[in-house]
């Protein structure tokens, strides 16, 4: 540990409890310092979670500890300044995803590291599911031929939750990593269509189609209020199809509170009835999953601090996301297609 990155977290709600600290924690080459919440309560879980932590009042006073990086885990209408103030410390600083609520204010966040001279990464763990990884290595290896169509989907039921302002809605919620996933996969997008609707404040069910340099068209669903939800994913290829139909499990071990520290290899290994299958007809093939892995992000993004390695996810990412989801928005509202 002597040459470990020493970290702190902002933010310890249900995010920065269940997707952050226990990764933070769980990673060899990073010393948890603490995290920045006044919050009594969460101040208390903090200490009973981490009892090695501490509870900082300021960013300031979280960089006057020692801290060199931080993460950000606060409702997305204050990522943007949390990091400005960040970055003004000195700190490298990772943003949760939605990375701000549009690609203008992600610019100037990510101008704003440049000159500081600071690393500056967002926080896609959707790129280590067990399903993605497996998806992108039989791609790889041509098991079914080249992608033509991408149907990518986050769909629940649970029609009580009403995402409002502070968390940008379900478009940019999950809109976040399925276009993440879409770009990283199939390139460049060109236009993009969009529908969205919402029984709350804003929305919380959403279509997203792209159409990608290379041809490959990519079909987003997000929904909190899809009663019978779709396949995970459907990726259709010109000698067969790969279908997985349930989630990446990672995220219900970290609500259960299991994390990588407790189950080393056994962390995101998916069960053999969880896995895809390549379709050619009415035939499918059962495929063995990836291990979904969570705990490469934050000891990736150490590396890089130390200069071993590269970001997990570049700056350059983060604002072609965020322009794809602001013309999502712009079709939505017009119910035209928008050029890219």
């Amino acid at each position: 540990m002597s040459d470990a990155v020493r970290f702190g977290l902002v933010g310890y709600g249900s995010g920065g409890r269940t997707f952050h600290a226990p990764l933070i924690a769980s990673a060899a080459n990073i010393e948890f310092l603490g995290v920045v919440t006044t919050n009594d309560e969460r101040r208390k879980q903090l200490a009973e979670q981490h009892p090695t932590a501490t509870a900082y009042d300021s960013i300031g006073a979280l960089a006057e500890a020692g801290a060199e990086a931080v993460a950000i885990s606060t409702p997305v209408t204050t990522h943007a300044e949390l990091a400005l103030e960040a970055i003004a410390h000195g700190l490298h600083v990772v943003v949760d995803k939605p990375f701000t609520l549009d690609a203008e204010r992600a610019r100037e966040v990510v101008a704003a590291a440049k000159a500081k001279g600071v690393l500056l990464s967002v926080y896609q763990n959707r790129r280590y599911d067990s399903d993605f990884r497996t998806l992108r290595r039989l791609i790889d290896d041509g098991q079914f031929g080249t992608v033509r169509r991408f149907e990518s989907r986050f769909e629940r039921w649970a029609p009580e939750r009403k995402p409002g302002a502070a968390g940008g809605g379900t478009l940019l919620d999950f809109g976040s990593h399925l276009v993440d996933q879409a770009l990283l996969l199939n390139g460049p997008a060109v236009r993009a269509y969009a529908e969205v609707r919402g029984s709350g404040e804003l929305d919380d069910d959403f279509f997203l189609a792209l159409h990608h340099v290379n041809g490959v068209e990519s079909h987003l669903w997000g929904s909190w209020r899809q009663g019978a939800p779709g396949p995970r994913y459907r990726v259709a290829g010109t000698t067969g199809t790969f279908v997985v139909l349930g989630v990446d499990g990672q995220e219900a071990a970290l609500k259960a509170g299991q994390s990588p520290a407790d189950l080393g290899d056994e962390w995101g290994v998916e069960p053999e009835a969880a896995w895809g299958r390549i379709y050619r007809g009415d035939e499918g093939t059962r495929v063995r999953s990836e291990r979904g892995r969570w705990d490469l992000y934050y000891p990736a993004f150490a590396a890089a601090v130390r200069g071993e390695g590269p970001l997990p996810v570049e700056p350059a990412d983060v604002v072609r996301n965020m322009t794809v989801l602001d013309a999502a928005r712009e079709s939505a509202r017009s119910g035209q297609t928008i050029r890219l």
